[in-house]
C-alpha cells in the first residue's frame, strides 16, 4: 500500500477470523518476517497483520532521514489500521514497536484492546541503547550468507536462537545481497542518525496504556530493558503480566516456551 506521502509500504496479513486482530510492530530495523512464527502459533481464528516500516525490508526508502522519525512511523501505523479497517486490535510491539504501541495509547486509545511489550519499557539501558545505535548504523558488507550468520552470532550473542537453521533464517531476515554481491542490511543505515539525541521522558507514554491489559515479555539478559526498569513498570502497573525469558537478551524471538505460553494466555 502507499503511505500518506506516496511511499510504498509492505504489509503482511495472515489468517482471518472473528477474534480481535493482532497487529505486530517490529523492532527499529526489523520487518514483518519476524512475526511469521507468531502468526502460525497464535493466529488461528484471528487476523494477524505486520508491516515493514518505511526504510526497512520491502518498503520504500525515503530521501530525507527525517522521514524515519517516530511521529512519521506512528502515522504510517495508524494509516495501515485505517486502510485495513482495523477498529480495535491487540498490539504486539518488539522494542521500537513497543514504543509505538505506547504512542498509540496516547494518540488512538480506542484502537487498543491490549498491548504486548516485547523487551521494551519507558527507560532504555545506556549500554544496550549504544549497542543498538552502532548496530543500526553499521553496514558490514559481508561476502555471503555464512559470513552473515557468523557476524550476527558475534554481535548478537544473547539471541535465543538454537541451531544452524534458526540462525540462517534470522540472517536472511537481516541481510540481503546487493548489486555488488555483498550482503547488506535490509534497512537504511541512516536511521542511526536519529538516535544521536537523548530520548524524551517515555513514562507518560507508558501511562497512556493504563486503560488496557498489558503483557511484558522480558529478556533476562537484556541490556536494553533492565531489571530495575521492569520493577518500576510493575510498581506502576501491578496488574501487568510479566514473562521473563531467562536465557534471552534483546529481544526474545517469542518462540521461547515462556513467551509462547504467556502470549497465548494473554490473547485468550
Amino acid at each position: 500500500m502507499a503511505t500518506w506521502d506516496g511511499l510504498r509500504i509492505r504489509v503482511v496479513q495472515w489468517e482471518r477470523g472473528n477474534k480481535v486482530p493482532l497487529l505486530c510492530l517490529p523492532g527499529l530495523v526489523r520487518t514483518a518476517g519476524d512475526f511469521a512464527g507468531v502468526a502460525a502459533r497464535h493466529g488461528t481464528g484471528r487476523l494477524v497483520v505486520a508491516l515493514d516500516y518505511v526504510g526497512r525490508g520491502g518498503s520504500a526508502r525515503a530521501r530525507s532521514v527525517a522521514r524515519y522519525a517516530p511521529p512519521a512511523m506512528l502515522r504510517d501505523v495508524m494509516d495501515v489500521c485505517a486502510a485495513l479497517h482495523l477498529e480495535r486490535v491487540v498490539v504486539l510491539g518488539t522494542s521500537f514497536g513497543g514504543l509505538l504501541a505506547m504512542a498509540l495509547g496516547a494518540a488512538r486509545p480506542g484502537l487498543l484492546a491490549g498491548v504486548v511489550l516485547n523487551d521494551i519499557g519507558p527507560e532504555l539501558g545506556h549500554e544496550g541503547a549504544g549497542h543498538v545505535r552502532w548496530y543500526v548504523g553499521d553496514d558490514p558488507a559481508l561476502p555471503d550468507l555464512a559470513a552473515s550468520v557468523a557476524h550476527l552470532q558475534r554481535v548478537l550473542p544473547d539471541l535465543s536462537l538454537h541451531g544452524d537453521a534458526a540462525w540462517r533464517e534470522f540472517a536472511l531476515l537481516t541481510y540481503a545481497p546487493g548489486a555488488d554481491g555483498r550482503w547488506h542490511p535490509r534497512w537504511d543505515i541512516r536511521i542511526a542518525r536519529l538516535m544521536r539525541t537523548k530520548p524524551p521522558d517515555l513514562w507518560p507514554l507508558f501511562g497512556a496504556l493504563a486503560h488496557v491489559p498489558v503483557l511484558l515479555v522480558h529478556g533476562g539478559r537484556s541490556r536494553l530493558l533492565l531489571a530495575e526498569t521492569v520493577a518500576r513498570m510493575r510498581a506502576a502497573r501491578p496488574d501487568m503480566a510479566v514473562a521473563t525469558v531467562p536465557e534471552s537478551g534483546h529481544a526474545p524471538t517469542l518462540a521461547e516456551p515462556e513467551a509462547v505460553a504467556a502470549l497465548e494466555a494473554f490473547l485468550q
